[in-house]
């Protein structure tokens, strides 16, 4: 049995779909309100704030998956995460199973320095300093060794369906749209973003692999490292759209966080967007040679592709 608690994000989803492809047909889906993605996937309604239903969720499990999101709200991520991986961590360890932390980068400097897995955690906002301190609580986990444990880590993403993300939702979401898109502070500091598929493939492949655990690992992303100018000029050309488009500068974005609650949420990660983004993940690339890694033309082809079919 392989299990995945906070089962219904796109990571999630994606996760299940590569999990029944190519591992297991075995697939407990854990959520406060869980759909099945694949057909012969086992549903099981619970709250990670609850230890007791956490621990029942995860009986019986071989691996289990910790993807469980929460919406940008910095108070909520300070009272409700590190209880959810708390109780996570403790139901796996009773229940014997390996645990695979999915984790962001928000706990990383926000500079231009290359970022390895051996990067420093220098949190720069509240939310920063909750993923912090959740990803040390899975360090001490795995430190621990009575389980095994790895984190694997993504950088920001974009990808096909409801990806929620700036990208998605500043510059494909508008083309799909026929708006101009919209670039976040800067238009020429080079982004690392990793297609959500890719993040989910990876996932499963680390859970399956008993070598993989007992370190962190870099989800791997295409190397090219565009620009917001030149990401738009490509996806312009994908979509066969105009390839104007608008800078939001940082000023403009720290006022109208005082209107908008979602937009202030958002300004911890506004340095980041000021420099170059260079997430490394050549670990896993050289641990896993095989695994194609989705370039960004491939990747807003698929989106193309499936706005013109309309299911994106």
């Amino acid at each position: 049995m392989q299990t995945i608690l906070g089962a219904t994000g796109q990571i999630a989803v994606e996760l299940a779909r590569e999990l029944r492809r190519g591992y297991t047909g075995d697939l407990r889906l854990v959520s406060r309100n869980p759909r099945k993605v694949n057909a012969t996937d086992t549903l099981a309604a619970a709250d990670l704030l609850d230890a007791r239903q956490a621990a029942e969720a995860v009986k019986d499990s071989r691996i289990v998956y910790f993807t469980a999101g929460l919406p940008p709200d910095t108070a909520l991520w300070e009272a409700q995460f590190p209880v959810m991986l708390k109780n996570a961590l403790e139901a796996s360890r009773a229940a014997g199973a390996a645990f695979v932390y999915f984790d962001n980068t928000y706990m990383y400097p926000q500079d231009a320095r290359l970022l390895t897995e051996d990067a420093p955690f220098e949190p720069v906002g509240r939310k920063g300093r909750v993923r912090a301190a959740m990803a040390s609580q899975v360090l001490q986990e795995m430190a621990r060794g009575d389980i095994p444990v790895l984190i694997g880590r993504a950088p920001e993403f974009y990808g096909p369906g409801k990806t929620q993300s700036i990208t998605n939702t500043l510059v494909i979401d508008a083309i799909k749209a026929g708006r101009k898109p919209r670039v976040p502070v800067r238009d020429d500091t080079r982004r690392t973003l990793i297609w959500t598929p890719d993040a989910s493939r990876a996932l499963a492949l680390l859970g399956n692999t008993p070598d993989a655990f007992g370190q962190t690992w870099h989800l791997p992303c295409d190397d090219d490292r565009l620009t917001y100018r030149q990401f738009v000029a490509l996806a312009a050309e994908v979509f066969g759209s105009d390839s104007t488009y608008k800078v939001l500068r940082k000023w403009v974005l720290m006022a109208a966080g005082l209107a908008s609650r979602q937009v202030r949420e958002l300004r911890e990660l506004l340095p980041r967007y000021a420099q170059d983004n260079l997430f490394d993940s050549t670990a896993f690339k050289r641990r896993f040679a095989e695994f194609e890694v989705t370039t960004y033309r491939q990747g807003l082809e698929r989106i193309c592709s499936e706005a013109g079919r309309g299911t994106a």
